[in-house]
């Protein structure tokens, strides 16, 4: 695993001031652009999703549609993607959370999570957790189990994983990097 972390890191951009003054961005556009690279990280991310027994990925918005997709596909199980509220047609189920600098919702389609749907959460960063807090709990309200989540980059200093502990009931939180 250390192969995989000094190769993704070495794809990961420090973006000073970025989106704001003080802010160090981990921009991954980099890594996305390197097929090498990217091949490692969706082949990573499918192995723990067959590994935890999911038989769904969801992926966040927007960066965890573009790492859950390819991964669900070598992974062999669907893919379900998380939206802002809004932009989803038909019934949804959604979540309200707060955020840092104020509060945001989450939706699902109703239909696409079921129970004995093991549900693997996939996310570019897990900062805060608050995002994948929603999700977890989504996941739940639709009946379906949490397999896991797996996040590319834990931002180690924000605390997410501390927040997120008493809501994975026992599921694991795998970070590929952690900084």
């Amino acid at each position: 695993m250390t192969d995989i972390k000094e190769l993704l890191l070495s794809r990961i951009r420090d973006v000073a001031d970025y989106p704001a003054p003080g802010v160090m961005f981990k921009d991954i556009t980099p890594l996305l652009a390197d097929p090498a690279a990217f091949t490692a990280l969706t082949d990573a991310l499918a192995e723990l999703t067959v590994r935890h027994g999911a038989t769904k990925i969801v992926g966040l918005e927007a960066r965890g549609f573009i790492l859950g997709a390819p991964a669900a596909v070598r992974a062999g199980v669907g893919f379900i993607p998380v939206r802002k509220a809004g932009k989803l047609p038909g019934a949804t189920l959604s979540q309200a959370y707060d955020l840092e600098y104020g509060s945001a919702e989450i939706e699902v389609h109703a239909e696409d999570l079921a129970a004995g749907d093991r549900v693997m959460v996939i996310d570019d960063v897990l900062a805060t957790g608050g995002t994948a807090e929603a999700s977890l709990q989504l996941i739940r309200r639709a009946g379906a189990e949490v397999a896991g989540v797996v996040v590319l980059m834990e931002l180690g200093f924000l605390a997410g994983r501390e927040r997120l502990e008493s809501v994975l009931d026992g599921a694991p939180l795998e970070s590929l990097i952690v900084v």
